[in-house]
């Protein structure tokens, strides 16, 4: 295997146990596409991969985590302190150049916002019209905004040793690493939660998963729908009202939790109502 090639399976496999504890099946299933073969195949794969990387450690199940979270994993929910991240983007996928033209940081502690960061972004190109529609943001709006390497310090320092926490954090995470690696940046390591993730365990009889719905769920206001500050302060409230229901059904520390996001829910019964939102 070619070093370039074992780094990006790497990234790959980092990026999902980031997300959470990973079996070596599902590892070997998303990162290397293995799930069938001789026995021991796809452990054998994984663990050459991952066993000599300090970042991680494997549990006597074969359950990938980050060691870092091995000091976390005791320690109560609220006594965690996350930071609450979204982006407008020029709506292309990363992995053909998309940008981030708006990024807000909500801090949450102690069951409560902490602090907020919200700036509009100079994507150095152009912003199609429809993303100007959804969002507002126009390209005259974004031509005096900072660029994002002006930026990036201050947002990794709002990141740095807290929880990375999105309603589908793989999106924004995607952009936000991409941005920081365009910027020469190291890419803080660290867990990730979603909150769309854990809504859908939390919160099991509601069939609709976004924002707006979850929201109106909780009787949260959203000032500048589709706007980075008032999606991710709206999120934030979101997280706190989830937390507590995961507190409520009996899951209150970090560990507790990843263990709860991990296990598979009840399945759903077909031709009772349309496909949930995500």
């Amino acid at each position: 295997m070619r070093f370039s090639e074992s780094s990006s399976l790497l990234s790959r496999a980092m990026d999902l146990i980031e997300e959470g504890p990973q079996p070596t099946s599902r590892l070997a299933g998303r990162v290397f596409g293995v799930r069938s073969g001789p026995p021991g195949l796809a452990a054998r794969m994984v663990f050459e991969l991952l066993a000599e990387d300090h970042r991680v450690r494997v549990d006597t199940d074969g359950v990938w985590r980050l060691a870092a979270d091995a000091g976390r994993e005791d320690r109560p929910l609220d006594s965690l302190s996350y930071v609450v991240v979204d982006v407008e983007t020029t709506g292309i996928p990363v992995s053909r150049g998309g940008r981030i033209i708006e990024i807000a940081a909500v801090q949450v502690r102690d069951g409560a916002i902490r602090d907020e960061f919200a700036t509009l972004i100079n994507p150095d190109g152009p912003i199609p019209r429809w993303v100007s529609g959804l969002t507002g943001i126009s390209q005259d709006m974004v031509a005096t905004a900072p660029r994002f390497e002006e930026v990036c310090d201050q947002l990794r320092g709002r990141l740095e040793g807290r929880v990375f926490v999105a309603h589908n954090a793989a999106y924004d995470w995607a952009y936000v690493s991409a941005e920081m690696r365009r910027a020469r940046l190291i890419v803080p390591s660290g867990p990730r939660l979603c909150t769309v993730r854990l809504a859908r365990k939390a919160l099991p009889g509601v069939r609709r998963r976004g924002l707006d719905s979850l929201a109106a769920f909780y009787g949260i206001e959203i000032e500048g729908r589709h706007r980075a500050e008032g999606d991710a302060r709206a999120t934030a409230l979101l997280l706190l009202r989830l937390l507590q229901e995961a507190d409520r059904q009996g899951v209150g520390r970090w560990g507790e939790l990843q263990s709860w996001l991990g296990r598979p829910g009840p399945k759903r019964r077909r031709g009772l109502g349309g496909k949930g939102a995500p």
